[in-house]
Parts: C-alpha cells; structure tokens; sequence
C-alpha cells in the first residue's frame, strides 16, 4: 500500500473551511484498495503570528521537508500586513523547496457559467505557467528619506538565465503534452527596458529546443484583453511572476470566478514537496460561515494526487466534481445555489462514492 505524507495548513480565513473538505475528499479516496494518506497538522497562521511573533517556528520548513505535499488552505487576515503573512509563510516554502513552477488552470466546468457572454467549456480550457520563485517578487530593493519630500521606494526586478530556463522548459513541455502544441507567452518589451528583453530573447532560445510548438508573443496589456475577448485563442500561456499572477487572476474570473481557481506550487524533483493552495485566499469577509466555496481546494486536491502519481484517483475526483457542477442543483452562493461548504462537499463525496 502506498501512504503519502501531506503536511497540512489550513491557515487563515475560509482556509479554515475549504481544508477539511480536502481531506474529507482525500480520506474517500484512502478507503480504496492500496491508497492511504498520513496527514499532519500545523497551526501555522496569522493566529499564530499573534501569539508568537513569527508566522511559523524556525524549524517549520524542515518540518515540511518530511513529507511528500504540502496542502496549504489561506494565509492572511485583518490584523496582518499582507506582506508580514506572505513573507513569513508563504513565499519561504516556495523559494525554500525551490517551487518554481506555479500552474494554475482556467477551464470552465460543465454547468458553471461564464462571465463572457456565449463562452462554454470548449472555449475556455488552458493553462497558466507562472515563474514562481524571482522576477517582480525579488526582495531587492529599499526605501529611503520616509517622512521627506524626497522619499523614494525601489523594487529590483531579477529575471535570470537559469531561472527564465527552467521555467519555460516546463512550459515547452506541457504544451507538447497538450493536443494543441501551442504556448503563448506574456511579455512588455515595449516599455519595459532590460528585463523583458532578456525575458524574450530566453523564450526564443528555448523555442528552438521545441520545433513542434506554435509560439505567440503577446505584451501584457493586449494578453489580458484577449482573455476577454478571445480565451479560445489560448492553450498554454506562461509569464514572470507578476504577470503570471495578474494573468491567473483574470482567467478564473471568467470561468465561474475565483472559488473555482485551483493551483500548484511545483517543483519537479519528486523528493521535494510541492505545495497545493487554492487561488481565493483567506476571504475574511466570509470566514466562519460556512458559506465558502470549496471547489478551488477540491480541484487543487486533484492536482496533487496528479502531482503524486495517483492518476486515477485524480480522474475519479475530478469527475466527480465535474458531475455536480453539471448537474447544477447542489451549488454555493457564488455559483448561484444556496448549499453551504458543507453541503456542497457532502453531495461530492455521494456522487464519488457511487
């Protein structure tokens, strides 16, 4: 029997919810001949930061390093500068386990509907390859002259040869694993000087390794109008990490909107966890009333059973799901309905079960 170390997290907010409904799922699964699962909880959350001054122990990420997935509810909460939570939690586990790949699907589920007038499920189906580990994110930089006239901020953007390699070689790749063959790639060599015409010239080395991929240059601000306008157009579209991050945004909103948006904090060396979060973050508006939709948790449970070689399992969740989004009576209230995250997770777990 196969047993898989998670490290669990919910975290913050509606984590809180939408986590336990990833191991209800996980554990329906484990009842099935020669699957288990050996979760391990940790407290580590902005709740945390309150009692102890640090979102997580110092030795937290060797804690990680024991198991096979991390699976990550929320981080943040009111209380919290942002940049306090995602820099003590969140982006050390990315860069520590050297996550650089952030994949992040848009695809509309059968019986959900689009926010773009006359899109259904055949138009709306890719995949969004962000970089994970430098780029816009970069930690340098620095302020000077706070509480003068002359006071200024600078933020270093780091795009390099090994990083921007890596990164598309992932990308190249999953393109050529798709029936398309085709990559698009997110861009702003027009106005931005150095970075992203380096950016470029990395995406045409790498093109030449894959001879079978339709390549498209689009710059950030027409990419995003074409999700939009066009999303059919589109297959896998891979960005820096800031682009990456608005794009993976945006393509969830028009695909039944953000609870739905699952993703992946990858790296590909399998004696490395990955880390699996949904899109939505931690929601406090919403939080502890069981209203939230778990959809994006259940769908990012999928991509870490994916991620460790339980495809069937994968298949069986995601059909799962797909069968209730397309059968349309057992809905959150983003989606239209009125069941609760509870009820919601309920009429899964029957439809998988049978």
């Amino acid at each position: 029997m196969t047993t898989h170390r998670i490290a669990v997290i919910p975290g913050d907010g509606i984590g809180l919810e939408v986590t336990p409904a990833g191991i209800r799922c996980l554990e329906a699964l484990a009842k099935r001949p020669g699957l288990n699962f050996d979760f391990t909880e940790f407290p580590y959350s902005c709740e945390y930061y309150a009692k102890h001054g640090q979102m997580m122990p110092d030795d937290a990420l060797h804690q990680f390093r024991e198991h096979d997935a991390i699976l990550l509810g929320a981080v943040g909460f009111p209380g919290v500068p942002d940049h306090v939570s995602l820099w003590g939690l969140l982006l050390p586990i990315r860069r520590e386990f050297q996550q650089y790949v952030n994949l992040r699907p848009v695809r509309l589920l059968r019986g959900l509907t689009s926010a773009l007038r006359d899109r259904g499920p055949e138009d709306i189906n890719y995949l969004v390859v962000r970089e994970n580990n430098e780029g816009e994110y970069s930690d340098i930089g620095g302020r000077i002259y706070d509480g003068l006239p002359e006071a200024m901020a600078i933020q270093a953007t780091v795009i390099t040869k090994k990083g921007s390699e890596r990164i598309l070689d992932y990308a190249f790749r999953t393109a050529q694993s798709r029936s398309r063959k085709k990559l698009a790639y997110a861009t702003k060599s027009n106005g931005i000087k150095h970075s992203m015409p380096f950016w470029d010239e990395q995406v045409e080395a790498i093109a030449e390794r894959y001879p079978d991929i339709h390549v498209e240059q689009y710059h950030i601000d027409i990419l995003a109008a074409n999700f939009v306008t066009h999303p059919d157009w589109f297959d896998v579209v891979v960005g820096t990490n800031l682009f990456g991050d608005i794009l993976s945004d945006l393509g969830p909103a028009t695909a039944g909107g953000i609870g739905v948006a699952p993703s992946a904090n990858i790296n590909p060396d399998p004696s490395i966890p990955s880390m699996f979060e949904p899109v939505h973050g931690s929601a406090p508006d919403i939080a502890g009333q069981n209203i939230a939709n778990p959809i994006a948790m259940i769908w990012t449970v999928v991509m870490m059973l994916e991620d460790l070689g339980e495809q069937a399992a994968a298949d069986d969740l995601m059909g799962a799901l797909e069968n209730v989004t397309g059968e349309g009576r057992v809905l959150t209230r983003d989606l239209g309905g009125t069941a609760t995250t509870t009820e919601f997770t309920d009429r899964l777990l029957a439809e998988l079960k049978g």
